[in-house]
């Protein structure tokens, strides 16, 4: 279906309380203008600080021991590293940029997780150096942080990986065999602190009865002689970005005439959770396993519980404005073209498109006619579209308007961004009520 027949419902984004009232103020013109006339993104690290104390705050509401490591994957941005000094949270890296970067701006070595897949060496000697936590996902990685350690004279602290037993054909962890082999191989320079894992999706009950079996795991290690006494349930916690109503009538209606061209994404995004963020890990806690909460095995066992959430803990602390260019009639919706690429409001990792709506600030204030309208990046090609779905805005846009993009900070923002005709990557702006600066990786000199 080539045209647009009806108009899908709205997906109004679910914000906190500072984007509004940002986007509806003066400074965000005034940033606008500072940054030239191109798109760009708007960080707030007190959300962020605000979703990092909650999970905290949720581990110790039930009396867990454990650390909250920042997912840095989520986003670039230097400005949330700092909040990740506090108590109780640390920094998820995989790669030396990463955990340059987090070193950069404060963060110390023993709060820093390492993971990802088959490290190259210089990853896992920057590692050893500031002694982080190594999770190794390979027997062959093993060996190499055994040996990189006996060479630098230093003690590697590792998890073990494991592969989950609902993705036995997962290219990442070790396969039981492999994992009690492993754990007999730790010692000498490598102190086994305990496992870890990964799982796709969102459900809170097989992240929590997995916990439940890597705590077997570090008792079963702990009578070979090794400390273990930590266990990472990776990332996962989940996100709502919009009102369960407004979800459930969009999913229940979707279909390929409410988007440009006949595109309707296969695949997104749950745009609506439950339960989400710290509650969400409330939850996993409070799960029983033969009739134990998790939090109650934990407890009894001495057992830390680490987290790496990313998404979660960026959740409604940004937005991305993109400037409009121009408006132009397609049969019976308009096209809207912005500034900037389509790579910089990404969800397309997912072959999808970030569907909550964009909302429209006017240069110029005025009364004007509701429109629809899809929306499309500057680049010279078919597929640079942010918005292949018909949404409806106030007015026509005008070129010099504003379309705000809300809450993007969890991986729209920068997941896919591109140099393509060496047009700039938006800047990262960080707002503290009404000053803003330029996020910079390694702010140093604001010290005071």
């Amino acid at each position: 279906m080539d045209l647009i027949d009806t108009l899908s419902p709205p997906l109004p984004a679910l914000e906190r309380p500072w984007a509004p009232r940002l986007r509806a103020s003066e400074t965000l013109w005034e940033i606008a203008r500072a940054v030239g006339g191109g798109p760009f993104h708007v960080v707030h690290p007190a959300t962020f600080a605000e979703n990092l104390g909650g999970m905290v705050a949720a581990l110790a509401a039930e009396r867990v021991e454990g650390t909250v490591y920042y997912g840095k994957k989520a986003n670039k941005a230097a400005a949330w590293l700092r909040e990740c000094t506090r108590p109780g949270a640390g920094v998820d890296v995989a790669s030396v940029p990463e955990l340059v970067h987090a070193l950069g701006n404060g963060l110390r070595g023993e709060t820093i997780g390492v993971t990802g897949a088959a490290k190259p060496d210089g990853l896992l000697w920057l590692a050893l150096r500031h002694r982080c936590l190594i999770a190794v996902d390979a027997a062959d990685e093993l060996e190499r942080v055994a040996r990189l350690a006996a060479e630098l004279g230093e003690t590697a602290q590792v998890l073990l990986r494991v592969r989950p037993p609902s993705a036995p054909e997962s290219r990442f962890g070790f396969a039981p065999d492999a994992l009690k082999t492993a754990v007999r191989q730790c010692g000498g320079p490598v102190v086994l602190r305990g496992f870890s894992f990964h799982l796709d999706g969102y459900d809170p009950v097989p992240r929590a009865e997995l916990a439940a079996y890597l705590i077997d795991l570090c008792q079963d290690a702990r009578a070979l002689g090794q400390p273990a006494s930590k266990i990472s349930i990776g990332g996962g916690i989940a996100v709502s970005y919009v009102d369960s109503g407004d979800w459930a009538r969009f999913e229940s209606g979707r279909h390929d005439g409410w988007f440009h061209a006949g595109r309707n994404p296969s695949k997104t995004y749950p745009y609506h959770q439950a339960p989400v963020g710290a509650a969400m890990v409330t939850t996993i806690l409070r799960h029983e396993i033969a009739g134990k909460p998790l939090a109650e095995r934990l407890r009894a066992a001495g057992i830390e519980l680490l987290l790496e959430p990313g998404r979660a803990l960026v959740d409604g602390a940004g937005f991305s404005v993109f400037p409009v260019l121009g408006c132009k009639p397609a049969e019976n919706h308009l096209i809207t073209t912005v500034a900037g690429l389509s790579m910089s409001l990404s969800e397309q990792w997912k072959g999808s498109e970030f569907l909550p709506d964009p909302v429209l600030v006017r240069r110029e204030a005025g009364e004007g006619t509701p429109v629809r309208t899809v929306v499309a990046g500057s680049s010279c090609m078919e597929y640079d579209v942010l918005t292949w779905r018909a949404v409806e805005l106030p007015a026509r846009p005008r070129t010099g308007d504003l379309l705000v993009y809300p809450s993007t900070a969890g991986y729209q923002m920068d997941k896919n961004e591109s140099g393509f005709h060496q047009l700039p990557l938006p800047p990262k702006v960080v707002v503290d009520g009404d000053r803003w600066h330029v996020d910079t990786d390694y702010p140093i000199q604001e010290i005071r």
